[in-house]
């Protein structure tokens, strides 16, 4: 009877001699270990994702600011070369017409082989076209912003007509190019990889 209690008492073995009781452990042991890799590596790409998403927003912030003063400077410096020194002497209005149309330009090829180099491309009439019809949506948010102030509120003083034109509504200007030109003009490339790829090419 002793004998037989003892059999009943110990562990069953597996193949080699290996109780199955420890096997079982090693079982789940490494189900789990294979489960918290699986999460590990899950957030470890997330955050990677979010890492070249935001290393890639703020190369085309520092890139749009510097096309955009670029294009500024060709704005008034060709405004005012034209104006009293060129051959639209007196014609201000048309003066100005030109170096605006100059500015764009500039800032179109700008963002598009250097803001926007690494996002999707269409065809060069659609993007340009689109690009100027964007620009003139934003000198209205300006011009908005000035008739608001000016004219609705009273406020015509020349500071309180600079605050509202070269500051406020500059300001929403330039935050409706930037959201508008990322997301009209220069599609995002959906693929992740294709994505990454592009941007480990972008330099500032």
């Amino acid at each position: 009877m002793a004998h037989t209690s003892a059999n009943n008492s110990a562990p069953t073995s597996g193949s080699g001699g290996v109780p199955t009781s420890s096997v079982a452990s090693a079982s789940v042991a490494t189900a789990e270990a294979t489960h918290t890799d699986a999460g590990h590596q899950k957030s470890t790409g997330f955050i990677a994702s979010i890492y070249w998403r935001l290393q890639g927003l703020l190369h085309e912030i520092a890139k749009f600011g510097i096309v955009g003063l670029s294009a500024l400077v060709v704005d008034i410096g060709l405004f005012n070369l034209l104006l009293y020194f060129g051959p639209l002497e007196g014609k201000p209005l048309t003066a100005k017409v030109v170096s605006v149309a100059c500015a764009t330009t500039v800032a179109y090829f700008g963002n598009r082989f250097w803001t926007f180099k690494h996002r999707g491309r269409t065809s060069f009439t659609r993007e340009y076209v689109l690009f100027f019809l964007l620009n003139g949506v934003a000198m209205l948010i300006a011009v908005g912003c000035l008739w608001i102030s000016h004219y609705a509120l009273g406020l015509d003083s020349a500071l309180a007509d600079n605050i509202s034109a070269n500051v406020v509504g500059l300001a929403l200007g330039t935050l409706f190019r930037f959201w508008s030109y990322r997301k009209f003009v220069f599609p995002e490339v959906d693929d992740d990889d294709e994505r990454r790829a592009l941007m480990s090419t972008v330099e500032i």
